[in-house]
Parts: C-alpha cells; structure tokens; sequence
C-alpha cells in the first residue's frame, strides 16, 4: 500500500514456505528478468529479520542477492532491519551463522545503494514512542526529508529523549537478557505447536517474535475464517496470512509473557481439537 500510494506499482515477488519464505537469489533473478523490459523498477523493498515470518536472511543468501543485483544498477534496496537485534542462534548453532547483517554492509557497491530503516519500537521496546531513523546516500536522505519536513516535521522532542536515554542506559548485558527471553518464548510457542495435529512449520524463525505455522487442514484452508471462529469462539486474536500473501497460514506473536502464551497456545489447541472431532464427527 505504501508503494501505491507513492504512485509507484508493486510487484509481488513470491517467496516459498519450503525456503521459509526467504528470498533466494533465482526468485530475485527471475522477477527481474521477467519485469525489466515492462517495468522500470527503481526499488526492492527487503524486511530482514522478517515480519510475518521470523525468518533471518544470512550474510551468504545477503551476498548472492546482492550479486544478482549487481546487474540492475539502477534498482535501490530499501532494508528493513527495525528487528536485527532479535535474532536467536540455537544451541547446536555457531553464534555467527544467524547473526544479522546489514545489507548496506555486504558491498561498496550496496552501500551506495540501499535504504537503511531501524527505529527503537522492537528492540528497546518503544512502541508507541514512534522513533525511528533512516541511514541512507545523500541525495535520497534529502529527497526524503523534503517529505517529511511538510508531513511530521521532525520527531517528538519526549521520544527523541527516550531514543537517547535508551542508546546511553541500555547496556549490552540487558540486551542479551531480553534477546535470551525472547528466545525461550520462541521456544515455548514451537514446542506447542509441534504438539498440535496437522499445524505444520517448515522452517522454524530465527528472529523477530513472529511464527507463521500452516493450519491449512482447518477450515477448508480459509485462514481468515481460522482466525474469525478462532477470536469468536476463544477470544484469540491471531493474523490471517493471507494478509501477507501466504493463505492457509496464521501469524502468531509472542511478544508478551509467557503465562500469556500458555494460556494461548492452550486456546489454539482447544480451538484445533474441537475442530478436529467436527470434522470426524461430520465423515
């Protein structure tokens, strides 16, 4: 939407549940190779870590992306990195294979082209603060603050206190803290679905607070309808996926607390079960 109301047309690129809906660099090449001559692409609009998905795109799949773009001058990243501090490596892991990486780090070529966005909603969990920045090449970061300059202005002056007092008090340690708690609740929500009949997880996340299961053997595969009967009749609140172009999935968030997420996944397993037993009842 944000793309249309710039005037600009979006192309959807799909991306697979079987990749964890991660972009690879053949879907890249592909859409490019289909769209060019049709289309002048200015943009690819790239969310790492990933909303809805949790995924994380490594430093490897960063570079090969990078090297399909090598041979579209013209196109500039826009890099969604609002949750790079989220991001969990499991036990059996080296600490270094999921760590974020910043696009605009991966070449010269890709600093000079790519968009930074981050802010402090996620990671310092200042939601309703509204901060955020972008780095950016000079020419694009003035063409942007022309706009902004006639939208918002500039920041709140109480939430640019905030952003500072956040950046100067939060120490590291904390930070570790708060990923390492995240962390546990992934867990928590993967080991309940695990349990749950036919809700299926490709590609476990690896960073945000997002799980993006399949329930598409509930309810014919309409996730709207899953989520509708699910908040209807368990006042349970989940996102449809078809909202994110991936029908039959739901989003779930666990960015609260643990006896919150008990008492959810007991509801989602509730919720499945009682239509598990319908539908047999119904054959």
């Amino acid at each position: 939407e944000m793309v249309a109301l710039a005037g600009a047309h979006p192309i959807i690129l799909e991306t697979q549940e079987k990749d964890g809906y991660l972009l690879t660099p053949q879907a890249l090449k592909s859409c490019l190779e289909t769209y060019s001559d049709t289309h002048n692409i200015k943009l690819l609009i790239l969310c790492n870590p990933s909303n809805p998905t949790g995924g994380v795109h490594n430093r490897q799949r960063l570079q090969e992306l990078a090297q399909v773009l090598d041979d579209y001058p013209q196109i500039a990243v826009l890099a969604d990195e609002i949750y790079e501090r989220l991001v969990y490596t499991d036990d059996n892991q080296d600490t270094n294979s999921n760590a974020h990486v910043s696009f605009a780090s991966i070449s010269p070529n890709m600093y000079q082209r790519t968009l930074t966005i981050n802010g402090f909603s996620k990671a310092y969990a200042m939601t309703g603060l509204r901060l955020g920045y972008m780095a950016a090449p000079f020419k694009l970061a003035k063409a942007a603050t022309i706009i902004q300059s006639q939208l918002t202005s500039c920041a709140g002056s109480i939430s640019q206190a905030a952003g500072l007092a956040a950046l100067q008090n939060v120490s590291e340690q904390e930070m570790n803290s708060n990923i390492s708690l995240m962390k546990e609740k992934r867990d928590y929500v993967l080991q309940r679905l695990s349990s749950m009949q036919d809700v299926n997880l490709a590609v476990p996340p690896t960073g945000a607070f997002y799980v993006l299961p399949d329930v598409s053997a509930y309810l014919n595969g309409n996730d709207t309808e899953f989520c509708l009967q699910l908040l209807q009749r368990k006042r349970l609140a989940l996102v449809p996926g078809s909202s994110f172009g991936a029908p039959g999935t739901v989003r779930i968030s666990y960015a609260t607390s643990l006896d919150e997420l008990e008492l959810a996944m007991n509801k989602l397993e509730e919720f499945i079960t009682e239509e598990r037993d319908e539908t047999k009842n119904k054959n």
